[in-house]
């Protein structure tokens, strides 16, 4: 029997996060929602305002015996970054903030471990900025949402960001991926 759980992640558009994490093995579902803002059921429109103070997140479902969690966050700290306040590449906003969104202590422990080990390294020559909370007010977004860039492959956003970060995950976690 699979030892399932749930975490939540923001990286920027869901649409990369998405695509990145629907490769990874171990992983059984990768859901594209809005996270730990306050207006309840908001639609994509009203988180685009920046005014629900919802971020753009991925709730991922794995496998705990197969990916761990520090794995999944690696993963996330490889293909986004987690320097920049309210911002990934050209997508500026809260909606876009790095956010790591936990379930349980230790998903939160294994966060704050892996977040202070990066920095002490210098890792990303900045300090991570990436806000590490208990997971509030979750909604799905829209069905159009939903594995979009399995749909759109040659979409423009697709191929410029999407495309490159499932390419490094390919490259850099070769071991964890399902292809």
């Amino acid at each position: 029997m699979a030892n399932l759980q749930t975490i939540v992640l923001g990286g920027g558009c869901f649409w990369c996060t998405e695509a990145v994490y629907k490769e990874v093995r171990g992983v059984t579902d990768v859901e594209s929602g809005y996270a730990n803002g306050d207006t309840e059921r908001p639609s994509y429109e009203e988180v685009c305002t920046g005014r629900t103070g919802h971020n753009e997140v991925v709730k991922l479902t794995y496998d705990a015996d197969q990916v761990g969690t520090r794995q999944l966050l690696e993963i996330f700290f490889v293909v986004h970054d987690p320097t920049t306040m309210n911002r990934q590449g050209n997508d500026v906003g809260t909606q876009y903030r790095s956010g790591i969104y936990y379930n349980s202590d230790e998903q939160k422990q294994v966060a704050e471990a892996l977040i202070r080990e990066l920095n002490e390294e210098k890792a990303f020559g900045r300090p991570i900025v990436t806000e590490v909370v208990p997971l509030k007010n979750y909604w799905p977004a829209e069905e159009y949402h939903q594995d979009f860039f399995e749909k759109n492959p040659t979409q423009g956003y697709c191929l410029a960001v999407a495309a490159p970060k499932v390419a490094k995950l390919r490259k850099t976690f070769a071991e964890l991926t399902t292809r």
